[in-house]
Order: C-alpha cells, then structure tokens, then sequence
C-alpha cells in the first residue's frame, strides 16, 4: 500500500487549477476585475512604501511597520493574481508540481507573517498610548527591526511546516484542485491519504499562530482602551482612538476574511474562494486606502508629494 501510495504521488507532475465554476462569457470579466484590483494594489502598496522611505516625517517605528505591511501585502497578493490571471485565457489551466508547492509556500509565508506583524502594531499602539513617555526609547530601532525580523522568522517556520506536511500527501484522487490558487484545503480534497494525522497537525499549527497573535492583539487593545477612557478631554481621546482605528481596520478585514473561509463547510467552495479573495486581494487593496484616508501624517505626505511634483511639472 506504501509503495503505491508513493507511486501515485510521484506521478504527479503538474495540477489543475478550477478557479471559478463560472461561464466562459464570465472569465473577460472576472480577468478585468482581478486586473483592476491587482493594478490597485501595487500602486497603493509600491506608493505607500516611497512615501514612508522619501518622507522624513514619517520616520517612526509605526510606519516602519506599515512599510512591512505594504510590503507584504504587495508581495502575497503577486503570489497569486498574476497565475489567476492567466488561467482565465489558458485553456489547460495547470500548474506545475513546483510551482504548486512554490505558490502555497510564499502564500503561507507572507498570509502567517502579516498575522504576527498585525499583533507587532498593536504593541506598537499600545505603548504610544500607555506609556507615550517611553515611547521612543521602549520602541528603538533595534526593538522594531527585531520584531519584523521575528515576524519573517516565525512566517518562514511555519510555512515551511505546512507546505512540507501538505505535500507528503498522496494525488493520486485528482489533479484538479477546486481553487483558483494552491492552497491547503483545497488540496487536502484530492487527496487519498489517511488525513488524520494531517488535520491534527494543521489545526496544531493554525492554533499557534492565529491563537498569541489574537490574544497579544486583544490584550492591548484592552489596555488601549482603558487608558483612553482615563482621558478627560473628548478631543484627547478622539485623538488616541484615531490612531488605532486604521489598525483595527486591518485587523478586522483580515482575520475577518480567514475565518469566514476556514469555517465554511467543504460543500460549498465556492464560499471559500469569495472569502480567499477578500483577504488575497481586497485586503491588500484596501489596507493603503484605509491607512492613507484615516491618518494624518499619510495624506500630508501624499500631498507633499503631489505639491512637488506640480511644481516639476
């Protein structure tokens, strides 16, 4: 049984990619939708990025952060909307062996990175309003590299854990993967495995990641929120909430969008590639508007910007 478990999984050389069970006259459509959207993305992602890096102002650990974010929201999102993309016009719609593992590797990557950076911001606004005193110093260049860098880190451990687990699986039920992307699940459904052993170990790992990332956020924003109802001032305190409402946003979005997919039954995927691509694609599209439209300093320097670029005109 091992051998032709092995030999079934080795043939494997390639997989189709379903996307979306919809008419052919749907797929000009939909190309021009994740286009659109896609296009959105690198210009908020790549122009957030230049406006925090050209613009001194916003020199501060919290844009070091959004600069990551962006970063990673530009980098998961190409992971997965240009091969989308192409498979609307491809009549084979594979992908091959490599480039499957390739695509839920960086997908993994970037998606369980994002989670522990979104918790590293809420630290972040956590001591600039519990103790804004100590801010600069408690949140020195050194502390906020070592954060981001513990965020690749863990990203990095656990996605290489869930793409090699994924692939230890035996193919040999279908190549046909009912997603638009490689994803876990999806695959995990053409599988002949026993799955046992599998679900434990995912759902382990799911938990390890989502679970500290959720409490570290939750307990400051409990912390946050105390603090502000301290404040006498209605102005002191819409001041304070404003710099964590874009966050929250984010936060909202993201994991708001996980969960949604990850809890919805297998019979109906469909629910699920809606919900994947909210948080592949709208998410990344969203997080530069929602932090461009809610805060100050951004849209100073994107005025700042445009000012000087009339003026070279």
């Amino acid at each position: 049984m091992g051998d032709k478990e092995t030999r079934n999984h080795s043939e494997v050389t390639d997989f189709i990619l379903v996307g979306f069970r919809v008419g052919p006259e749907l797929h000009i459509l939909l190309f021009l939708l994740f286009l659109v959207v896609y296009a959105m993305i690198l210009l908020g992602n790549v122009g957030m990025m230049t406006i925090i890096v050209t613009d001194s102002r916003l020199n501060t650990p919290m844009y070091f952060f959004l600069g990551n974010l962006s970063f990673i929201d530009l980098f998961y999102s190409s992971v997965i909307a240009p091969k989308a993309m192409i498979n609307f016009w491809s009549e084979s719609k594979s992908i091959s062996f490599a480039g499957c593992v390739t695509q839920l590797f960086l997908y993994a990557l970037f998606i369980a990175t994002e989670g522990f950076l979104l918790a590293a911001m809420a630290y972040d606004r956590f001591i600039a309003i519990c103790n804004p005193l100590l801010y600069s110093v408690q949140m020195s260049t050194l502390l906020c590299t070592q954060l981001v860098a513990g965020c690749y880190f863990c990203g990095c451990i656990s996605s290489v854990l869930q793409t090699s687990i994924t692939f230890t699986l035996s193919f040999c039920a279908s190549r046909a993967i009912d997603h638009f992307y490689c994803d876990s699940r999806p695959l995990q459904r053409i599988s002949c495995s026993d799955l046992f052993i599998y679900k434990v170990v995912t759902f382990s790992l799911s938990s390890i990641i989502i679970l500290p990332t959720i409490v570290v956020i939750i307990v400051s924003y409990m912390y946050i929120v105390s603090t502000v109802l301290k404040i006498h001032s209605t102005e002191g305190r819409k001041k304070a909430f404003s710099t964590c409402s874009s966050h929250l946003g984010v936060v909202s979005v993201l994991y708001g969008a996980v969960f949604f997919m990850y809890l919805t039954p297998d019979r109906f995927p469909e629910l699920s590639k809606v919900a994947s691509l909210c948080y592949t694609l709208v998410t990344p599209m969203l997080n530069p508007l929602i932090y461009s439209l809610r805060n100050k300093d951004v849209k100073e320097a994107v005025k700042t910007v445009l000012e000087k670029k009339n003026t070279i005109l």
